[in-house]
């Protein structure tokens, strides 16, 4: 028997909503309430240096004032160290983490040796430096030994599969400056809070691979991933915070209207002319329920 569909979107702090996160919010409420289940909030705030004081609950209250309102009360990373912390021991007892003492121009410099450099917003795969010890070298990071090609299933985006050694290298678990890295706390929080189905920006797929490698080596479950279109900035490049991205700007009913039905267009969705926010989320609901019954099945048994 299937779980109850469990969703989530999990924003982190470092800024307010814009266009581009607006749409994953839109698009995993409405696939929620499209299965008949519940959609929680996650406030992904681990990475405290970058996060920005009072941004998780601003952040709450854009949800709500576009009518995206959690079944469940939010939860915030920064209370969840206990849990990563026993996950940790966990991979290290099993022989899956081990300690590295590499800096990042160490790294480069091993890429550099066996001839590989380290391309402008491309991966810096990590060589293995510290598979078998640190070579005297004092410990930094917490990293995850990984092997092999794994394969998946995306709603949207089909087949995918990615050599892990190869595309990313052993990946950190605990960074250098002693916080907990995003890959390990988003495995840990989807498995506590029983997520069923994940619905995010096709930015984080590349991300998707490292996390099932987590999923297997915790024993924890696996959940549906859905990627979405993203949104781009007049240059091309996507819309983020990192690139001055303009926080939504929800001070009116039509604001709130103006931003659910660009998110919406995105998504594929016509947004009924003149509708108020609830009236054209209930629209929207029941045309994400066709999409689902098309183009963004559920995949089958086997194939995830």
């Amino acid at each position: 028997m299937q779980p109850a569909y469990r969703g989530r979107f999990a924003p982190s702090p470092t800024g307010l909503l814009h266009a581009g996160s607006l749409v994953a919010a839109l698009a995993s409420w409405l696939d929620a309430r499209a299965h008949g289940g519940r959609w929680l909030v996650r406030i992904e705030d681990t990475d405290t240096p970058r996060c920005v004081a009072g941004a998780g609950e601003a952040i709450l209250g854009q949800l709500a004032a576009c009518g995206l309102l959690p079944d469940e009360p939010p939860v915030w990373q920064h209370t969840r160290g206990a849990a990563y912390a026993e996950a940790l021991h966990t991979l290290r007892e099993r022989g899956r983490a081990y300690e590295c003492g590499c800096t990042r121009a160490d790294i480069d410099a091993a890429l550099a040796a066996a001839g590989r450099s380290h391309q402008r917003f491309g991966e810096r795969v990590y060589p293995g430096t510290c598979r078998s010890g640190l070579h005297g070298k004092p410990p930094r990071a917490v990293r995850l030994r990984v092997d092999g090609v794994l394969h998946w299933h995306d709603r949207r985006l089909g087949a995918q599969q990615q050599d892990l050694a190869a595309e990313v290298g052993d990946f950190v678990l605990r960074r250098a400056d002693g916080l907990w890295a995003y890959q390990l706390a988003v495995v840990v929080d989807d498995a506590a809070q029983g997520i069923t189905h994940v619905v995010r920006g096709e930015d984080l797929a590349d991300n998707t691979a490292r996390q099932i490698a987590l999923q297997q080596a915790l024993d924890l479950p696996r959940p549906v991933y859905l990627h979405t279109p993203l949104v781009h900035a007049a240059d091309g490049h996507k819309l983020s915070k990192q690139n001055g991205a303009a926080p939504l700007a929800l001070h009116d009913a039509a604001a709130v209207r103006s931003a659910l039905a660009a998110a919406a267009g995105v998504l594929g969705l016509a947004w009924p002319p003149s509708s108020t926010p609830a009236e054209g989320l209930a629209a929207a609901v029941a045309a994400w329920a066709g999409i689902i019954a098309g183009s963004f099945a559920e995949p089958r048994e086997g194939t995830r």
